[in-house]
């Protein structure tokens, strides 16, 4: 009988080298029933992931599955690889949306080893990996960048030498797929939930989204289930009570997801994701949190040779346990206020009038 380990204990800060390639585990079949309960967790309304119909008056087949959903799909394939042994993921940068997702669709995920950074207790160390995901047809869904803190296995270990990749600071048009053809007057702000459209928004414009929303502890380990994000800090109070926070911390793409659905209150024809530019997890939220959200335009960007779609650049700033009234964000040392969990710099596609 052999006697090598059957168990993985997931890759340690000295597992990783730049140029590594790593095949993720369990392609996964999107359902309605995965659609169901992401709405049921996030509350999103966002009329073309809601209704076929209307998707169909955008030139799709029916309605995709929300932006964020195919995000955390792709993403947790990587979780048991990339971040088991995380402390804490640190941002995104460089995100692409490729074709929509569509319930019945099957994505499956790869990841390349970008950088490798030391930190200076020698204790854990900074992965940054590209990780790309497609459908059965390997069609691109997703293409990101993300960076990682996690442990190593031996403080001991020499350090590798560090590599950080260069990453813009945004994606850029040419880049942007755009999966809607609107007819002239084909679009219906009644039913989308908003009279303003691309040509209503304001370089600098910032819109206070309003709503919160407290998260409960059964549903952020719920969410962390469905997308088979399986990091220990997300699952095991057992552990994490003797650890930093004492309690088991939310996965930041819950927070993500909840400020995208608040969003909806100022951004209700934000059709979809078609870039995240860069994101940053700021501060731990945990179950009793109440999060807001605001959001920011930073850019209007015309799509070349589209008058029947354009982009917003936006950042989406979710705060924790007080209003957005005031804008909190950065100090001017450039800290962030008290109560800023995630600070979200990403692009939308939105209907122009014509």
């Amino acid at each position: 009988m052999g006697s090598e380990s059957k168990t993985q204990a997931g890759n340690f800060f000295e597992d990783f080298s730049v140029g590594q390639e790593i095949v993720h585990a369990t392609p996964r079949t999107v359902t309605e029933g995965e659609v169901a309960l992401y709405t049921a967790l996030f509350g999103s309304r966002f009329a073309i992931n809601s209704s076929d119909p209307f998707a169909g008056s955008l030139g799709l087949g029916g309605a995709p599955v929300d932006s964020l959903l195919a995000f955390h799909v792709v993403f947790g394939k990587t979780v048991p690889d990339i971040s088991l042994n995380a402390i804490a993921n640190l941002g995104y940068a460089h995100g692409r949306y490729g074709v929509p997702v569509y319930p019945g669709d099957t994505l499956s995920t790869t990841s390349t080893v970008i950088g490798v950074k030391e930190n200076k207790d020698g204790k854990t160390g900074v992965v940054y990996v590209r990780s790309v995901g497609v459908n059965q047809v390997d069609d691109m869904v997703l293409d990101y960048v993300r960076w990682v803190m996690v442990r190593k296995r031996n403080a001991e270990s020499p350090a590798p030498a560090p590599v950080i990749p260069d990453l813009d600071d945004a994606v850029d048009v040419a880049d942007i797929h755009v999966p809607y053809d609107i007819e002239p007057d084909a679009y219906d702000t009644a039913l989308a939930g908003s009279p303003f459209v691309w040509d209503d928004y304001d370089v600098g414009e910032k819109i206070d989204h309003v709503d919160g929303m407290t998260i409960e502890e059964s549903e952020h380990m719920m969410a962390a289930k469905l997308f088979q994000n399986t990091a220990r800090v997300h699952f095991n109070q057992h552990v994490e009570r003797e650890g930093r926070f004492g309690r088991r911390i939310i996965y930041g793409g819950y927070i993500i997801s909840l400020a995208r659905a608040l969003s909806f209150n100022g951004l209700a024809n934000a059709l979809s994701i078609a870039a995240i530019n860069g994101g940053r997890h700021t501060a731990p939220t945990f179950a009793g949190d109440t999060i807001y959200a605001w959001s920011e335009v930073l850019d209007r960007v015309e799509i070349p040779d589209r008058e029947d779609i354009g982009a917003l650049r936006l950042r989406t700033v979710a705060v924790k346990d007080r209003a957005c009234a005031d804008f909190p964000y950065q100090d001017a040392a450039g800290a962030y206020e008290a109560g800023v969990v995630l600070d979200f710099d990403y692009t939308v596609l939105m209907p122009r009038r014509r």
